[in-house]
């Protein structure tokens, strides 16, 4: 591997071995990445599908003045093993999240930031953290750009055919890392990036490792998990007793604008306890690689006590990331506003 993104990801990580508990499946070896104090608050990047860790390449640096930040990949992405028919699923997933966080760092209490596929695993964390099921406390929880309420996404057409084990076949022999990384650059990220920009050839790499084309069809199929629980998710989410944060990149067309606005609506505007919504101008679905400085500064943002300040651009900038809403335990009646 020749690839400098890449191999700089991974000279800051290293492995461990991780069997989940109850199920007759082999070991597998687990590539992972700390920066910052020890001692600082522990936060938890969560990657989505197809990609990895390595999405968070230019946040985890800057989080990492403030926060013990950790981030791993899950089985079958990134510099993880891939071994095919070996079972994966979010709820796998969320063992792992337990696992690392308990046994591997030794966390008491952390934060979790996630994204795309990750968001679901973090939503089954949550619900068993608001259940008294943890053995570590959430602290905060941050949802980013990712299909968190599948009514209102916008699945591509690559993905419909990658769920599918008909579709698949006909197609798997075509879609190389190579291919996979350029097409998700052209469409996933904005500006778009083209074959042999960084972001494009670090992606090519990690899809590469393992050959972990072959697991694709695999991985996806966490939608169909996704659509047989996502209800009783967002549900325990709108009573969870942790603040919740969503987070948008506005460009996203695959997990639309909409689905933020339903979920905060639905969900989030009237629970207790600072949850907050912003808005990342000029971001497309991966907002961490297309403004990483802005996400980093609302993160920092979230991540602090609600100080009860206005709606509005947290700077003066163009393009700023906006505060769009705060939650609140009532809406007011209309003519109450226009009363002094």
């Amino acid at each position: 591997m020749n690839v400098p993104r890449a191999e700089e990801w991974r000279r800051h990580g290293g492995y461990f071995s991780w069997r989940p508990a109850a199920e007759a499946a082999s070991p597998v070896e687990i590539f992972h990445v700390e920066m910052g104090d020890s001692g600082a608050p522990v936060l938890l990047l969560i990657h989505g599908w197809p990609t990895s860790s390595i999405d968070w390449f230019d946040v985890a640096g800057q989080l990492s003045a403030s926060f013990r930040v950790c981030a791993l990949d899950f089985p079958g992405y990134g510099f993880s093993d891939k071994p095919p028919g070996w079972g994966y699923s979010l709820v796998r997933d969320e063992e792992l999240i337990e696992f690392y966080l308990a046994e591997v760092i030794g966390a008491k209490a952390g934060a979790i930031v996630a994204h795309d596929r990750g968001d679901s695993v973090a939503l089954i964390h949550a619900a068993r953290c608001a259940e008294g099921r943890s053995a570590t406390g959430l602290q905060h929880l941050v949802l980013t750009n990712g299909n968190i309420f599948l009514p209102l996404s916008n699945l591509t057409e690559a993905q419909r055919q990658a769920l599918d084990a008909e579709s698949w076949s006909q197609i798997a022999a075509a879609v190389t890392p190579s291919v996979l990384a350029e097409g998700m650059g052209a469409s996933a990220f904005t500006p778009p990036r083209k074959a042999g920009d960084p972001e494009v050839e670090a992606l090519t790499a990690t899809f590469a490792y393992h050959d972990g084309i072959n697991v694709l069809h695999e991985g996806i199929q966490y939608l169909v998990e996704r659509s047989q629980d996502e209800q009783r998710w967002l549900t325990a989410l709108a009573s969870a007793p942790f603040p919740v944060m969503v987070i948008w990149g506005l460009y996203d067309t695959v997990s639309p604008l909409r689905v933020a606005s339903y979920v905060w609506n639905e969900y989030l505007m009237l629970k207790p306890g600072g949850n907050r919504l912003y808005f990342i101008p000029d971001a497309n679905h991966y907002l961490q690689a297309d403004r990483p400085d802005a996400l980093v500064k609302v993160l920092l943002d979230a991540l602090e006590p609600a100080d009860g300040r206005d709606p509005g651009a947290l700077g003066p900038e163009l393009g700023a990331p906006l505060l769009v809403d705060s939650s609140r335990a009532r809406l007011p009646a209309a003519a109450d506003l226009l009363h002094p």
